[in-house]
């Protein structure tokens, strides 16, 4: 019988507000393994590893490593034992290059300054053994987001990882880069790296993991391997119930077009051309899809169209209205609602209760406000009624949104968002780091809002939803538009995975299709 080379024993964690995140959780990896981790948000996966690099502090529990007791009282006490944590979002400074980020913190001395040349020469040996290619001098802004991810493990392998933490690690990569991944991480099994790879994506994880572990409500559903559990019955494990993995919807409905997007350019503070003279429409009773490796121009287009950026060239109509000037209240008043992909700092007010979130949009609305005081019952009447149709986990109105899961956090956004009876839905990111059945919610509702007539920009890194929701979709690479599809169901992922890294790209007149003119 094989044995543990870590273990988690009876992990309990009890946050303040009197939430059980983890309920004597046993969590255990094999010397060499590549071990899944897999939950709903809110399930405690987070929790336990953040606890496993010292992030958080269980009330209960112990470490085993080895065979021998560990107290992870900090990340550094965690990177001495040889644990390391690749987040779902970068820790990188972009202004330095690769070399500069491998060593921050540990940095080689020439006298009082940092040894530059042996910062890059240490970054090129670790690469070249883990075939993990990099260019030392690179700068990180430049680089595109699967090398960074790259860069991430090797920041963790040059402080002596020997397990490595892996969160969402291909939210935000193309197919040809999740390949190349994977390929790189059977590598580092090989070589005896021990990996925890906590992902959604539960094809990835049949393809890529020896067993998996298995969370619901704080607590352990078991550990299995992988080889031994279809998708199906790890979703039933995950939520409770089967879950539909696929996207149930019906031929669009398109009618008259709710954005016109025209010779679009925004410059961005390095003076290049974030979005590079696009155009395209989108209308209503259709998802229009914007698929491309992020830094493509996907995010400065959604803050133009919601009023976060201002246009430098070109122009773009909602409802038939010209937006240059508007406020962000008046775009969302021509019946703009927005999901935005970073949804702690534009999509809530951590601080304040699920209430005020979830009003904060029709706090000046005549139905839950007077001429001169709100209407408390009607405001808790909503608030309750969200919940319930939203399946928002909590204990009352009244708890404060950072205390929930991320999950959860998405579902008082969406919640917020889609209520608002919007005739333009701008989706950035709407399923992204949560799990699946928040995910089958949100989608089912993507549609139904299509068919009641709204019109649908879906952004989104992951292939999958981008391809089973849009009815239609664009690829950006560069800031440009390299491909218009009009009919999703004729493109393959490998296609598409081609057009978002450059590598293909149509005529002038068949992505001139997009503007339904």
């Amino acid at each position: 019988m094989q044995t543990d080379f870590l273990s988690m024993n009876n992990i309990t964690k009890v946050y303040p507000n009197g939430i059980v995140a983890n309920d004597g959780v046993d969590f255990s990896l094999r010397k060499g393994e590549i071990h899944a981790l897999v939950g709903e948000n809110g399930a405690g996966k987070s929790t336990l590893m953040k606890i496993l690099f010292g992030l958080e502090h269980p009330e209960e529990g112990e470490i085993l490593l080895k065979g021998e007791s560990i107290h992870v009282s900090s990340p550094n006490v965690a990177i001495e034992h040889g644990i390391g944590m690749v987040h779902q979002h970068f820790m990188l400074v972009p202004s330095l290059t690769v070399a500069e980020n491998m060593v921050l913190g540990s940095e080689p001395r020439r006298g009082i300054y940092t040894n530059i040349k042996k910062a890059e020469s240490e970054t090129l040996e670790l690469s070249r053994k883990y075939n993990l290619t990099v260019e030392p001098s690179a700068r990180i802004r430049d680089l595109p987001v699967g090398i960074k991810q790259k860069v991430e493990i090797l920041k963790a392998l040059y402080r002596g990882a020997e397990i490595l933490i892996l969160d969402e690690p291909t939210a935000v990569l193309t197919p040809q880069e999740t390949k190349e991944l994977f390929e790189e991480l059977h590598l580092l099994k090989e070589k005896g790296s021990t990996i925890i790879f906590i992902s959604h994506k539960l094809h990835e994880i049949k393809e890529l993991c020896d067993r998996l572990t298995i969370m619901r409500n704080g607590r352990s559903q078991g550990v299995f391997n992988v080889a031994d559990v279809t998708e199906k019955e790890i979703s039933r494990l995950m939520v409770g119930r089967d879950v539909i993995l696929e996207v149930d919807k019906g031929p669009a409905a398109p009618a008259e077009i709710s954005l016109k997007v025209r010779n679009l350019t925004v410059v961005n503070d390095f003076g290049k051309n974030a979005v590079n003279n696009i155009s395209f429409s989108l209308r209503k009773g259709e998802i229009l899809g914007v698929a491309g490796v992020e830094g493509n121009g996907q995010g400065e287009l959604v803050e133009i169209l919601t009023g976060l950026q201002r246009i430098n060239f070109g122009s773009v109509e909602i409802e038939g209205e010209n937006i240059a000037g508007k406020t962000i209240k008046e775009i969302r008043n021509l019946g703009t609602c927005h999901i935005p992909e970073d949804r702690m700092t534009y999509g809530v007010a951590e601080t304040l209760d699920i209430e005020q979130n979830l009003l904060a949009d029709k706090h000046d609305s005549p139905r839950f406000t007077g001429k001169i005081l709100t209407r408390p019952k009607v405001i808790r009447e909503n608030s309750l009624k969200l919940i319930g149709e939203y399946r928002i986990k909590c204990g009352s109105p009244l708890e404060e949104v950072k205390m929930l899961s991320g999950g959860n956090i998405q579902k008082v956004v969406v919640a917020r968002e889609f209520s608002s009876d919007p005739k333009l839905i701008i989706a950035d990111q709407p399923t992204r780091g949560i799990d699946v059945g928040a995910t089958e919610f949100i989608r089912k509702r993507l549609v139904e809002l299509r068919d009641e007539g709204s019109a649908v920009l879906l952004v989104s890194a992951d292939l999958n939803e981008v391809m089973e929701l849009s009815d239609s979709l664009i690829v950006m690479y560069n800031g440009e538009i390299t491909a218009f599809i009009e009919d999703v169901r004729s493109l393959s992922e490998e296609e598409l995975g081609l057009y978002m890294l450059g590598i293909k790209k149509q005529t002038d007149g068949e992505i001139g299709r997009a503007l339904h003119v």
